[in-house]
């Protein structure tokens, strides 16, 4: 999908990051580029049917995330449910890539979600600081996966369940949806703004970059690779902020606009005013 990686690069961008890379399937890396003209673009090889070819996109990945503060992956990325299609193949091997050798933190999102869950024992490979955000259905596959009971959708099921997979994961997972919970599986959050203009595509993309941009700049770390990260918020801090800006960004934009057809590039370009806000209290 050109949208996603798109959409995701440029509210990272508009989070204050210096540098957003985009990659993406060659096909439709110039397309993508097109749409954030701010982000560089880095093309990952595919074979005849625009499918990537596992150990060389895996290989450029490797190359081009060299050096970076965070990575947001899995919007856009393409997944099938066959697991043995090319399709599948391809993710899987960018993503089991970054989740055993990332030396920074992950934001795993949409399609990176999907893989995991697919992924027999996945919680065995997961190696960097990790923030899932997952939507209700991408939830349910992950908790299937590791043979835990699906929430219902009252608050307390949300919470108890977000916390349940946070724990088993040892990650910070972002349950998204009507007051999202956040939980690093010892200290849990339920964001109470937003506006269900915010129920729309692509605002998902919006989130995951603004979170891989905050947690670049902001996240405090312990060492990881021999290298620390001099942020000054912890990793559950950072997430808990990039929600709440998320959230008050729909609300602005209703309360400017109408009750619903925002558009989740509009959303972006509204976070830098949202920041800036939050900033002075």
């Amino acid at each position: 999908m050109i949208g996603a990686p798109a959409i995701a690069a440029r509210a990272a961008l508009r989070s204050g990051v210096g540098l957003a890379r985009i990659l993406t399937p060659e096909p439709i890396l110039n397309e993508a580029i097109t749409i954030t003209s701010s982000a560089t673009g880095v093309a990952l090889p595919t074979d005849s049917e625009g499918n990537l070819v596992p150990h060389e996109a895996a290989a450029v990945f490797d190359e081009h995330t060299a050096g970076a503060h965070a990575i947001v992956l899995g919007p856009g990325l393409g997944w099938s449910n066959e697991p043995h299609s090319p399709l599948a193949a391809g993710t899987s091997a960018v993503v089991l890539r970054a989740a055993l050798h990332a030396e920074c933190p992950l934001v795993l999102d949409a399609d990176a979600l999907n893989c995991l869950a697919a992924t027999p024992d996945f919680q065995r490979d997961l190696r960097a600081p990790i923030v899932m955000t997952p939507h209700p259905g991408e939830f349910a596959r992950l908790a299937a996966a590791l043979s835990m009971k699906t929430p219902d959708a009252s608050e307390p099921a949300r919470l108890a369940a977000c916390e349940a997979m946070a724990q088993r994961l040892g990650c910070v997972v972002v349950l998204k949806g009507m007051h999202t919970v956040v939980s690093n599986g010892h200290e849990s959050w339920i964001c109470r703004r937003g506006h269900a203009c915010l129920a729309t595509a692509g605002t998902g993309d919006v989130l995951a970059g603004l979170l891989g941009g905050l947690i670049a700049q902001f996240v405090r770390l312990m060492p990881i690779a021999g290298k620390t990260m001099p942020g000054t918020l912890s990793l559950m801090d950072c997430v808990r902020v990039g929600v709440e800006a998320h959230a008050i960004a729909g609300e602005r934009w209703a309360a400017k606009n109408a009750e619903a057809g925002l558009l989740a590039l509009e959303l972006a370009d509204l976070l830098p005013e949202v920041l800036d806000a939050m900033r002075a209290k």
